[in-house]
């Protein structure tokens, strides 16, 4: 193993891998933290998935020591901690709690915090996090049931988590290449800043970035991040050169949608999934909770469906405050998720094999409830989505778990037409 990374979600995992397979390394993604004898194969590159975003802080630091401490123990020369491209995190949020567990973990003096994802259109310029024209602060990030993103300051924001000094290495220094981006970490570490946020703009500027990061134990950021790393490795003699190609044999069997996001990108892909002519079911967390709208009530519907079902329970921000209001924030997400991970294995048992998640919540719950432990990339639908295929079932399923604020408008259609 070369490269282990830690992700806060299951669909962070899934755009990450595919990142780092497309780059040429033979990657292996993990679902939680695995045992410190697990066998990775002949992985270099392997993505630990923790569901470790929105839950206390100190829990969540403690699932990733133990998770890269198992990466260490299997030989990771270097180690990713990886976030959404959103910085999905609160002020009372785990990405600082984290990153300054993992810096004392592996003594290193210094990281980089850097979640631009081009591919995707966030960008950083000046610190402050862009997704496509918006600062993330006017995006539909601000309305984030779980991760409310109102500061698009990310120096700001990652202090405010953190007692260690954060700094920032801006455009100007960036542009100028790997050279200039060197003498801003060293300045930066001489002024006593354990943490730099670092402006990128495009996947030239994360190359860049990237080659100057070779000697560090530790990176953070997003999945664009990991676009300059196999090359420090190739440049080692310890990579070939990327092979080309991602290609999966899906299994047989029955297709479902299951949506649990509540972001714009995936409203709007319900809504063209609609006008398609796919037939849907929504779930309100309300009514699951009455007893009004249960796993059987959903399974019969399904049997009269013609094509692919969607269920889903996105609803526009007012509605799922007043989910919220009426059952708490974190019940009305946990009951959803429930109920999406039982009705998954209830598919499974009925014959579906090919399952398409929306949100990371709503994967990492499916995932855990149908004991998918591991998992091999296949083909890129959109920027950060592949398909993948479970590893170590006798039954393997096909599974392309998709961030809330990942893929086009018909990402629910044309994502199928990947599967042969």
């Amino acid at each position: 193993m070369l490269l282990g990374a830690v992700a806060d979600d299951l669909t962070g995992v899934t755009d990450l891998s595919l990142m780092l397979a497309r780059e040429g390394m033979r990657t292996v993604q993990v679902v939680g933290v695995p045992d410190r004898d697990f066998d990775f194969g002949n992985a270099q590159a392997v993505v630990v998935a923790l569901k470790s975003r929105t839950i206390p802080a100190n829990e969540a630091v403690q699932q990733s020591r133990r998770a890269v401490e198992a990466l260490l123990a299997a030989g990771a020369e270097q180690i990713v901690f990886k976030y959404c491209s959103t910085f999905d995190s609160t002020s009372q949020g785990n990405i600082g709690p984290v990153a300054e567990a993992l810096l004392d973990l592996l003594r290193e003096p210094l990281t980089i915090a850097c979640p631009a994802f081009p591919a995707n259109k966030r960008t950083i310029y000046k610190g402050h996090l862009f997704v496509g024209d918006q600062l993330l602060s006017d995006s539909p990030m601000k309305d984030h049931p779980l991760t409310p993103m109102r500061d698009a300051n990310l120096v700001r924001v990652l202090q405010a988590q953190t007692g260690l000094p954060v700094g920032l290495v801006e455009y100007d220094v960036v542009r100028q290449g790997a050279a200039a981006i060197a003498w801003a970490f060293k300045d930066a570490l001489a002024r006593g800043e354990r943490m730099l946020v670092v402006d990128a703009i495009t996947d030239d500027d994360l190359r860049e970035i990237g080659s100057v990061a070779a000697g560090m134990k530790l990176i953070t950021g997003g999945s664009g991040i990991a676009i300059g790393l196999p090359e420090n490795f190739r440049k080692a003699g310890k990579l070939q050169a990327p092979e080309g190609g991602t290609a999966l044999v899906a299994p047989d069997g029955k297709a479902v949608i299951l949506a649990g996001s509540c972001s714009t990108a995936t409203r709007r892909q319900i809504e063209a999934a609609q006008e398609a002519g796919l037939q849907s079911f929504k779930i309100d967390p309300v009514d699951v909770n009455s007893g009004e709208i249960s796993v059987e009530g959903v399974l019969a519907w399904m049997k009269g469906v013609h094509g692919i079902p969607l269920i889903y329970s996105s609803a526009e921000p007012d509605a799922v405050r007043n989910e919220q209001a009426m059952l708490g924030r974190e019940r009305a997400g946990a009951i959803i998720e429930h109920f999406l991970g039982e009705l998954a294995v209830r598919l499974r048992g009925e014959g579906y094999r090919r399952f398409l998640v929306a949100g990371g919540e709503t994967s990492g719950a499916v995932v855990a409830a149908l004991g998918v432990k591991a998992m091999r990339i296949g083909p890129e639908i959109d920027p950060g989505v592949p398909w993948t295929l479970s590893l170590g079932d006798a039954e393997p399923l096909a599974l392309a778990l998709k961030s809330g604020n990942f893929g086009a408008d018909d990402f629910f259609i044309r994502a199928w037409d990947l599967l042969r």
